[in-house]
């Protein structure tokens, strides 16, 4: 099974058809989206730069007050997240700072939003949440120049502000695609559907060579060996789940490197591709099987393979579809993946949270293996 696998894997990466189809134009795909679309969605809180101190513990509270997502990080990594869209925007205290707040003199903070009028709205939050703190200072200025020891106003500050119900401003957000995206990254959205697309066109479009190696007598060979004939065929599916593997994994990897994608926990991830690489290697077999030409069924599964990919969440966000359309999404395999990895993704979701997305993928895949193995049984004893 292993060799059999191997040597299909093997005409896969040797194809060099194959070398801007699965190396170049995924990646071109998510920089196009994640450049068009990417930008509008990705609010990630506020990321704080500064010595540690009681100027940025002071900042930090009043951000969080307002129930700000608050984050300390250096300069480098605070920028690189706001370009990037993973943050809303930047809050950085310049050195010295800390020392000119103990004084009590006045200080300048630099607020770097992220584009986008999210960003600015941010900028806004970040400066009221400033001011505040800036009238409380002041509040306790006014106090301690009239001769109040420091810890008796903070005291009689913090007991006035119990007895006062201050104002408040409660905003809902009622849109659920606004809140669907909350916190995603810029290319994120775009490299799960290229993932979907790939992996599953690049799939169906393989099964062109397990027609030629039908054709050309290479599994009746191997069926006379001395091999049972489940392995020959077993490793025949184990070499579609390889491709699609092989073209999964190397989009997870690129795009966490170049566009600095997060796929969540890494096992999860793998384990939802390896799900829907089962069931594209079934139906792969499934097609290479059925189709007796191979540019026919080249045809076949790029056709089949848009489709789906259209359909099931693989070109456009779930988010966006109407709630009868995203039903019907759900007979793809592509629309249970885009669940588990938006759950694992956006969420925090763990295995337990995937289950039911993994289960449906599993049972699709052993449907298509079953068939596909059967049609390839029956198919390598017709002649082409």
């Amino acid at each position: 099974m292993a060799a059999v696998a191997w040597a299909e894997l093997l005409r896969f990466l040797r194809d060099k058809s194959n070398i801007f189809f699965v190396f170049v134009f995924p990646m071109l795909l998510v920089f196009v989206l994640g450049s068009t679309f990417g930008g509008g969605g990705t609010q990630g809180g506020v990321q704080v730069v500064g010595e540690s101190g009681a100027l940025r513990d002071a900042v930090v509270a009043q951000l969080e007050s307002q129930d700000l997502s608050v984050r300390v990080a250096d300069e480098d990594e605070a920028l690189e997240q706001v370009s990037r869209g993973r943050a809303a925007a930047g809050l950085i205290l310049a050195d010295g700072a800390e020392d000119a707040y103990a004084r009590g003199d006045r200080i300048e903070l630099e607020v770097v939003p992220a584009a986008g009028a999210a960003g600015m709205a941010m900028r806004q939050q970040v400066a009221t949440a400033v001011e505040t703190l800036q009238l409380d200072r002041a509040e306790l200025d006014a106090l301690t120049q009239r001769g109040i020891e420091a810890p008796a106003a903070e005291s009689a500050l913090d007991a006035a502000k119990e007895r006062v119900t201050p104002p408040g401003v409660t905003v809902r957000d009622v849109d659920d695609v606004a809140q669907a995206f909350s916190g995603v990254g810029q290319f994120e959205v775009g490299a799960t559907s290229q993932l979907l697309l790939f992996v599953f066109l690049t799939s169906l479009a393989g099964s062109a060579t397990l027609i030629q190696a039908r054709r050309e007598g290479v599994i009746a060979r191997s069926l006379s060996a001395p091999v049972r004939s489940g392995q020959v065929l077993m490793g025949q599916a184990t070499g579609r789940f390889a491709i699609a593997m092989f073209q999964g994994l190397y989009i997870m990897v690129a795009t966490a490197l170049i566009f600095d994608v997060d796929w969540g926990d890494p096992l999860l991830a793998v384990l939802i591709l390896a799900c829907f690489g089962a069931v594209a290697a079934g139906a792969a077999m499934l097609l290479g099987s059925l189709v007796d030409n191979e540019a026919a069924a080249s045809g076949i599964g790029v056709g089949l393979g848009l489709v789906l990919a259209g359909l099931g969440g693989g070109m456009a966000p779930l988010e966006i579809f109407s709630d009868t359309l995203r039903r019907v999404a759900h007979i793809t395999p592509h629309a249970w993946a885009y669940d588990a990895f938006a759950d694992i993704q956006r969420h925090d979701g763990g295995l337990i949270d995937i289950l039911p997305q993994l289960g449906v993928l599993v049972a699709m895949a052993a449907v298509v293996l079953a068939a596909g193995t059967w049609s390839l049984r029956r198919s390598v004893e017709r002649s082409l």
